[in-house]
């Protein structure tokens, strides 16, 4: 029975947000555990802190097995593998140093276990993207790191928020605003593009997904009158996909299509910058939001949160997101074997001989 089921790293983020509560409340469902074997990396001594900070709640929290390898993680319990020191200071509410240091000590340890395939997958708890900052870490977050440890300068990744909804990615990611036109450019828009199709059909099992793409100005430039970014850059980045067999449309402008609900007509959107995506999206799915990282050979997902320092430690965290971060990453890996699957083997394109008064089939020739 356990090997058929998905073995999920999850690392416990900063130690000072909610990501232990909404870890604890997720597995709180004992259904959770018949849908995969969650593998925390983290500290048993903060676990029992945020454990006894629930106690008044009104759920069973999850027995927590601590274990040394996580080829050993166990069925129906809450597996710990202990990588984050004991002696940190825990301080709900919080930036610190130690709470910074914690969660990078255990996104290592469970990247470390991703790589040698202890694990099949991996979900992050909310770091701060300030206090995680190190020698071994100089990242805007998650998705830039992931990047540089799994990706490859042949396949980009692709920052998607989702929900049963809508899907939104975004060109550029953690970037300042005022950085956003430089790094627009035909060629990355039409990267992302290919990278967002790529990952609805394999990722998500959509074999012909629509992707409507933002424009950068107001009005989408009312035509150059605001900006000629919509004509210059983000049109022939379209064409480009176009001609690539892509399903692409717009350039739409952001307000109105929002506004308008337009979003339900498409698989996917690509957004130009982080809040022009990100606000609206989190608007609509803020409670079950999840960040996905497409483009990679692993498959991660996230909950569309922060720490959320401001209710840390006091029982206020909706386990909501985090879970719905569950099921997806479950969901994409499961795509994704299934896709690998039905396209291992594909049949030789039929040559027919027309040459001669007989048609031939011919089934020997290479493509």
């Amino acid at each position: 029975m356990e090997d058929k089921l998905i073995k999920i790293g999850i690392s416990q983020g900063d130690s000072n947000g909610v990501g232990y509560e909404v870890i604890l409340k997720s597995f709180s469902d004992p259904r959770m555990f018949e849908l995969c074997i969650p593998v925390l990396y983290g500290s048993q001594k903060i676990a029992s802190f945020y454990g006894k900070l629930l106690e008044g709640a009104e759920i069973t929290l999850p027995e927590i097995h601590v274990i040394q390898d996580a080829h050993k993680a166990v069925q129906g319990k809450l597996n710990l593998i202990r990588c984050v020191d004991d002696s940190a200071p825990v301080e709900p509410g919080h930036s610190t140093d130690a709470g910074g240091k914690a969660s990078l000590q255990s996104l290592e340890a469970a990247v470390a276990d991703l790589k040698k395939d202890a694990v099949h997958a991996l979900l992050t708890a909310p770091i701060n993207k300030h206090n995680i900052q190190s020698d071994r870490f100089h990242f805007p977050g998650h998705t830039e790191y992931l990047e540089k440890k799994f990706g490859n300068s042949a396949r980009a990744s692709l920052m998607i928020l989702l929900n049963e909804q809508i899907r939104v990615a975004l060109v550029t990611g953690h970037i300042p605003l005022s950085e956003v036109k430089a790094k627009l450019t035909a060629g990355s828009i039409a990267e992302k593009l290919t990278v967002f199709d790529r990952s609805l059909r394999e990722d998500f099992g959509i074999m012909r997904p629509r992707i409507a793409v933002l424009s950068l100005n107001p009005h989408a430039g009312d035509k150059g009158f605001i900006g000629d970014e919509e004509s210059t850059v983000i049109l022939p980045a379209i064409k480009e996909a176009d001609r690539n067999g892509i399903s692409v449309f717009g350039p739409y402008a952001a307000d109105g299509f929002f506004g308008a609900q337009t979003y339900r007509l498409f698989d996917g959107i690509l957004a130009m910058y982080h809040d022009q995506g990100l606000a609206p999206f989190k608007a609509l799915a803020m409670d079950d939001g999840v960040n996905f990282t497409a483009g990679l050979p692993v498959v991660r997902t996230s909950p569309a949160h922060g720490t959320a320092y401001d209710i840390a430690g006091r029982n206020e965290a909706s386990e909501s997101s985090c879970r719905h971060a569950l099921y997806t990453l479950i969901d994409v890996y499961r795509n994704r074997k299934n896709y690998q699957a039905a396209t291992a083997n594909p049949l030789h394109k039929q040559y027919v001989d027309r040459s001669g008064d007989k048609e031939k089939l011919d089934l020997t020739k290479e493509e």
